[in-house]
Parts: structure tokens; sequence; C-alpha cells
């Protein structure tokens, strides 16, 4: 998707300029239009190398600074010294830079929101489009504090998805380490000890397929390692790639057990940034548009991009999000409410609180129900082999007679 700079002014003549990522410059022209802008100029942005050096700056620390910020600018400080402030007594050095940089530019002239755009690593899409929409309407300390809500809720969301993913995938890596350790250390040494036993030929039929399996791993673990290697970065290239991404995340939102915790998870993010974007005064257009492309599966973009065509065409919002059977019946007919009356902005962050609450509950529930199956899985596993390595030496201890 290319990157446009843009030019034109409001009614009353307030010049207004930027830039917008779209398809084409209709598309830019058109959303402009729905803007009440006249008299517009669009080009295509030149290639140039980012400016940005926002790498390794938190979320915390931006939502610190939002609002700080937000409080200094409701204060009446100048938005130049509020900036200027907040770049020296930050403890992060590249942020106070980035913050730097941002000043100079609204120095220069610069709108306070075009300044954020040439930091897309650290204010991305949507905090830019925000900030924007602050600046027109006069209400920037209240956008800011609500991006700063918005950044602490999308981070606890961020939490939940990681405890619905990280925990499984520890306990499996952990069940591939064990078995790995048996198979080319433990078993290996039981062999060694049944052969100075003189009991090698005579080991019962589970021992021996143990051992048999731990002399082919041990024998061919090059190959082992390398094919795990490559299956890792097969899926690592893979992963790149749109049709695969698909696939995945059809996966995650129709699995049995995982399947309905990512659907809530996608629910309530589309929801809370849908709403704060409209709340803040963004056109939906514009709001679908940021949304379709921080949506996180490329099922819901595609939903939201189908939704985006049939709105700019005059339907409803719920109509083409129900068509598409990937949000939940309650949440179409929830936003059909709040398009009837007027309040879609308070409905969307009200289901993306219920929603928040599912997750919670949903990620605890899920947890709690992984722990017991797991652990007997591992403990399955590793008594299987001990009985196995166990079993020739309690058949010895049966055979010794005491003197």
């Amino acid at each position: 998707m290319a990157e446009w700079l843009w030019k034109g002014q409001l009614a009353n003549g307030d010049k207004r300029s930027g830039q917008m990522e779209a398809e084409t410059a209709e598309i830019v022209t058109s959303r402009l239009r729905s803007m009440n802008l006249q008299g517009l100029s669009v080009r295509k942005k030149p290639k140039q190398l980012s400016l940005s050096i926002g790498s390794g700056i938190g979320t915390k620390e931006l939502v610190v600074f939002t609002r700080q910020f937000s409080t200094m600018i409701a204060s009446g400080l100048p938005l130049v010294q509020c900036l200027d402030i907040l770049s020296s007594q930050g403890e992060n050095a590249r942020f106070n830079a980035v913050l730097k940089d941002v000043k100079m530019r609204v120095e220069k002239g610069m709108t306070f929101s075009d300044s954020l755009r040439h930091h897309p690593k650290v204010f991305d899409t949507l905090f830019v489009n925000l900030v924007a929409a602050g600046e027109s309407g006069g209400i920037l300390d209240a956008i800011m504090q609500r991006i700063a809500g918005y950044i602490e809720k999308r981070l606890k969301l961020a939490r939940q998805v990681r405890g619905a993913l990280v925990y499984p995938l520890a306990v499996l890596a952990i069940a591939i380490a064990v078995l790995f350790v048996m198979m080319t250390w433990v078993i290996p040494s039981f062999k060694a000890m049944f052969a100075d036993f003189g009991a090698e030929n005579a080991l019962p039929a589970l021992t021996q397929i143990v051992i048999d399996l731990s002399d082919w791993f041990v024998g061919h673990i090059g190959i082992v390692l390398f094919l795990t290697t490559a299956t890792l970065t097969g899926l690592t290239v893979s992963w790149k790639n749109r049709k695969t991404r698909r696939f995945w995340d059809f996966l995650m939102l129709k699995a049995p057990v995982f399947g309905p915790v990512f659907t809530k998870i996608a629910v309530a993010r589309f929801t809370r940034t849908l709403g704060t974007l409209l709340g803040s005064g963004v056109p939906i257009l514009e709001a679908l548009n940021i949304v379709k492309r921080s949506a996180g599966n490329i099922l819901v973009e595609e939903a939201l991009a189908e939704a985006s065509e049939r709105v700019s065409q005059g339907a409803n919002l719920s109509e083409p999000l129900g068509a598409g059977k990937i949000f939940p019946s309650m949440v179409v007919q929830m936003i059909g409410v709040g398009e009837q009356t007027g309040a879609l902005d308070n409905m969307l962050n009200k289901i993306a609180d219920f929603y928040e609450e599912e997750v919670d509950v949903a990620v605890g529930g899920l947890t709690s129900l992984l722990e017991p199956v797991m652990m007997v899985g591992i403990g399955g596993m590793v008594g299987v082999l001990l009985i196995a390595m166990y079993l020739p030496i309690f058949d010895i201890a049966s055979h010794v007679t005491p003197n």
C-alpha cells in the first residue's frame, strides 16, 4: 500500500495537509472529500530512508508520555514547551531523541500529527490519526487521555493473548527437552549397564523398543536436528505468505479449544479500536481502514475490507459484518442497535469491555484445563520410559538369591 501526501482546505479557509496510506490517489481523494476538504492536491510520497529511531521504546513509556502530555496541554502549556519538557526528563534516550525531533518539526511549522508520522515505529497510524482528530477538533488533551486508555487496554489484551499461547508452548518445549535428554543420555546409560550385567539379549519387549528408538535417535541426531531446523525455518518463511497466514488464522478462529478464545480476542480488539476512533471524531470509512490494518487476523481484515466497501456504498456497518460470519451474532446485533440510536462508539466500547472480561475468564479457564492435561502427558511419557528401563532391573533382582 502506497503513501500519499495531500493538501486541502476546509470551508472556512483553514488549510490542512498530511499523508495517508491507500491503494490509489482516487481513494485518498474520496476519503478527504468525506472530511469536507476542498481544493485537494494529492501526490505519491517519494521513497526515503526512515528517520524513525523508535525501536526499543516500550508501550508503558508511550502511555506515560500521552498522559503527561495531556495534563500539560490541559494546563495551558504551549505544545512546543510540552515537548521540550518531556524530551528532557525521560529515562529512555531514544524516546527523548524522537520527541526532540517531533518538537523541531513542530517549530518549523508542521502539525503535531504530521510530525509524529515521521516516526511510525513509535507512533502507529491509529495514534497519529487520533492526534490529527484531536487537533482539528481542538480537544487534543482529551484525545491524548483517550489514547493512553486505549493503549493500556490493548496492552492488557496482548498479555491475555500471550497467556493463551505461551503456557502451552512452554510446556511443549519442556517436554521436548526432557525427551531429548532421555533419548541421548539416560537410556544409553541404562543400555550400557544392561550390557555389563549380560542381559542385553534378554530384555523385555517394552525395554527393547525404547532402546531401539534411542539408538535410532542418537545415530540420526544430525538428520533430526536438520529436519527440525528446516521445519522451523519453513514455518517462519511461509508465515510471510498471505495464503499460509490465512490458513493459520482460520485455524486459530475455528480450533475446538482455542478458537472461541481467539474469536473473543479479535472482537475485543476490533470493537475497542473502532470505538476509540469513532469517539474521537475520525470518519467511519477512515476508521475502518485503520482498524483493518491493525486487525491481527487476515479473516477479520477481509471482513472489515468488505464492510468498508459496503459502508462506502451506503449500507449500515452491521449488515456486512453479519454476512461475513466472522463476528458473533450478538456483536452484530449490538452494533446495529448502536447505529440506530446514534451511539455506535459507546456501544462498541461496551462490547469491548464485555469481551475483554470474557477473554480474561476464557484464558484462565483454558490454563486450568491445559495444566493437568499437559502435566499428565509429560508425566506419562517420562513414566513409560522409566518403567521400560527398570523392568530388566526388577527381573535381575528377582533372580538374585541371597548367600
